[in-house]
């Protein structure tokens, strides 16, 4: 397994942008499909994007941020990003990285590593 850890939430204003970071550790990040997953309060963790291993040629997005959102991959730094444009408030919540060995997931249960959370408040 590998171990995450996000980077990169805060506070910002609606229709304003955000980029999470991922860094995870050991030298096997390639052979890892990566994911994004967020909870608000009294809500279930929900997907939001991931992508694939090795070249990150495959990615997927939740409806709800398809168009705002781009998950990215630097095998090079063991790093995966969610650059979030066009903020709304229902995208506060706490942002997750997953990670999943081989092929893409869109479940929780899909993902065996998880990192601790970054919290994104989008105030209006």
């Amino acid at each position: 397994q590998v171990q995450l850890v996000e980077s990169g939430g805060g506070l910002v204003q609606a229709g304003g942008s955000l980029t999470l970071s991922c860094a995870a550790s050991g030298r096997t990040f390639s052979q890892y499909s990566m994911g994004w997953f967020r909870q608000a309060p009294g809500k279930e963790r929900e997907f939001v994007a991931t992508i694939i291993a090795w070249n990150g040629a495959v990615t997927q997005y939740a409806d709800s941020v398809k168009g705002r959102f781009t998950i990215s991959r630097d095998n090079a730094k063991n790093t995966v990003y969610l650059q979030m444009n066009s903020l709304k408030s229902e995208d506060t919540a706490v942002y997750y990285c997953a990670a999943k060995f081989g092929g893409t997931g869109t479940r929780t249960r899909d993902f065996g590593s998880w990192g601790q959370g970054t919290q994104v408040t989008v105030s209006s």
